[in-house]
């Protein structure tokens, strides 16, 4: 990679590693190196702000719109009405960010993105109490958000050095768990305070400490510069079959969509915590089996350096993914709350191991001129698996019982798992 393109200063590689070499219990905690990489850091920064205003946004749209309905399905319909945006932009925005400058791109749909947030603030201000408008606004910030993750994403490649992807990619899921813990709390925390409307406000002040920090990132152009650089239709197929040809994205695609599909049971949390768990309390219950998830990932972020220097990235996928059902069956199977709360914390951190490695062969494996589109599927795999999550999870638990729906899908996460990857050897070959 040339030094020059990334923002990175050429070091002796082998003098570099014995000199990072780490002592005591700092060889366990999170693998900073990237950080000190003056372009990233200011990516990673301005995504400590944005992933804790951005959940303030997640919380205030469901929050005005029950308010305004008192109907929980508004809700629901309002979730599926960013969804489709989210899957048609994101593959789009794959496209465009292969064909474009990605830091331009970053520029404006960031700008798009506060500016919508500045909408909210002020259709809540002024008392609109339009559900219509509510959804319009949702669609429109799903979609800019869909053109920015796989720009975004990609950029990570141009900024660090190859074999510091898997700890940049922890770096970054760090981040991202921690505001879905913080931010929702802070929510809670904040309305009866300051009201409803300025958590808007506060996500769109945000945005703007994001836009000057991708204001101060190096060019990003393509890194081809033979031909003319178009985003339609044909550059997305184009996308799809370099997957179809290259085994080792399409199975770290299969093994989220593995792990999600079968394995998310966040649509029976409500279930478990007003039947099974009920002697603790439900709402106890129900905060603590949301929470405990997200809260293993960060600590799993925390203490990446345990895991963020392997090299057989393949193999870390394979066994994250089982982990993670095995810890999602022995949720299934708890009767203790707090067992329940270890094992979901456990698959948390195992989704991060996951999160980590998948993130990585996304970059590495993929040249420059693909990484926009393989970001763009892998946006739209995240976001739709654990949606077709709480479809199947809903289903099962109401004709199986909660636990068996739980604990089943958690041992077909292992065994799916097992038999792909003995089945197609790529994913369990590939190393950096």
């Amino acid at each position: 990679m040339d030094t020059s393109e990334s923002g990175t200063e050429p070091q002796p590689a082998a003098a570099d590693e014995a000199k990072q070499t780490r002592r005591g219990w700092r060889r366990w905690a999170m693998d900073t190196r990237p950080l000190r990489i003056p372009a990233y850091r200011r990516l990673w920064s301005s995504t400590i702000v944005t992933a804790v205003g951005s959940q303030l946004t997640a919380v205030a749209v469901p929050k005005q719109i029950y308010d305004i309905t008192g109907s929980s399905a508004w809700v629901g319909a309002a979730s599926l009405a960013g969804l489709l945006p989210l899957i048609v932009f994101a593959l789009w925005g794959g496209a465009i960010a292969d064909s474009m400058d990605r830091r331009k791109l970053l520029l404006i749909t960031n700008s798009g993105i506060a500016v919508t947030s500045v909408l909210f603030w002020l259709q809540a201000v002024a008392g609109l109490a339009s559900v219509a408008v509510l959804m319009v606004l949702l669609a429109v910030q799903q979609a800019f958000w869909g053109l920015n993750a796989p720009a975004r994403n990609a950029s990570i490649a141009r900024l660090v050095p190859k074999e510091q992807l898997a700890a940049a990619s922890a770096l970054g899921s760090t981040v991202l768990q921690t505001g879905q813990v913080v931010g929702p709390l802070l929510a809670g925390v904040l309305i009866p305070v300051i009201g409803l409307p300025e958590l808007y406000l506060i996500d769109a002040l945000a945005l703007c400490v994001t836009v000057w920090a991708v204001h101060r990132l190096p060019s990003l152009p393509p890194l081809a510069t033979t031909g003319t650089r178009r985003a339609g239709l044909r550059e997305i197929a184009e996308g799809f079959r370099y997957i179809a040809a290259h085994k080792v994205l399409l199975l770290s695609f299969l093994a989220d969509i593995i792990a999600m599909v079968f394995g998310m049971p966040r649509a029976l949390f409500p279930q478990l915590a007003s039947q099974t768990y009920a002697p603790y309390g439900e709402g106890l219950a129900l905060g603590l089996l949301f929470a405990a998830i997200p809260i293993g990932a960060v600590v799993g972020g925390l203490f990446s350096g345990t895991f963020s220097r392997a090299r057989r990235h393949g193999w870390m996928v394979i066994g994250a993914v089982v982990a993670w059902g095995a810890a999602i069956a022995g949720f299934g199977l708890s009767g203790s709350l707090w067992l329940a709360v270890v094992f979901l914390a456990a698959a948390g951190m195992a989704d991060m191991v996951s999160m980590v490695f998948r993130g990585a062969i996304l970059l590495s494996a993929a040249t420059d001129e693909m990484r926009g589109r393989m970001q763009g599927v892998f946006t739209v795999v995240v976001a739709g698996g654990p949606r077709l999550a709480d479809v199947l999870h809903g289903t099962a638990g109401s004709v199986f019982g909660a636990r068996t729906a739980v604990a089943g899908g958690g041992l077909l996460v292992v065994a799916v798992m097992l038999s792909l990857a003995f089945a197609v050897p790529a994913l369990r070959r590939y190393r950096v």
